[in-house]
């Protein structure tokens, strides 16, 4: 009865083993990699084509999608073709856009599901590896560690201030 009421705080695979973990990770990976280009392809299909929206969450998206971000990403794929999309998974940032620039550039989705597979594969492998580890002991070093928190707070503040004057600029 006393192990009903214990706080664990580690994720629920820890105890189930790695198998878990990686199937687990690369569902994630599948979804999100699957609701990213779908959501792409249907709202391009309806907003880009038909409406031009100028506020609320509409004309963020439209904005979004006709922007420079979606226009690397689809870019890179006119250049590379869907060999980007596997490849996009090992790295930060720069997945969601060719994932969206697939969806943009309407690539049949049979194809966009086995280009996605090998990706979703290396990276639940990262993260059910050495990503969750990596996490783990950053928070740890940062626990108890005020300097450390402060830098860490200060380096976000610096990033979010940059890209808010770039934007302002670029405006």
């Amino acid at each position: 009865m006393q192990e009903l009421w214990t706080v664990r705080s580690e994720f629920f695979w820890e105890a189930r083993g790695f198998v878990v973990a990686y199937l687990f990770l690369f569902v994630v990976a599948m979804l999100r990699g699957q609701a990213t280009y779908w959501l792409a392809r249907v709202v391009t299909r309806q907003t880009l084509r038909r409406t031009s929206p100028t506020v609320g969450w509409r004309a963020s998206v439209h904005r979004w999608l006709s922007g420079e971000g979606v226009a690397r990403g689809t870019t890179s794929l006119q250049r590379w073709g869907v060999g980007m999309v596997p490849l996009c998974y090992l790295t930060v940032g720069f997945q969601t856009l060719v994932l969206a620039g697939a969806g943009v550039l309407q690539i049949r989705w049979p194809v966009f599901t086995l280009a996605q597979v090998p990706g979703a594969l290396a990276w639940a492998l990262i993260y059910s590896t050495i990503g969750f580890a990596l996490w783990g002991a950053a928070l740890a070093a940062l626990a108890g560690q005020p300097l450390a928190l402060a830098a860490v707070a200060s380096v976000a503040v610096v990033v979010v201030a940059t890209r808010a004057v770039l934007r302002r600029r670029r405006a």
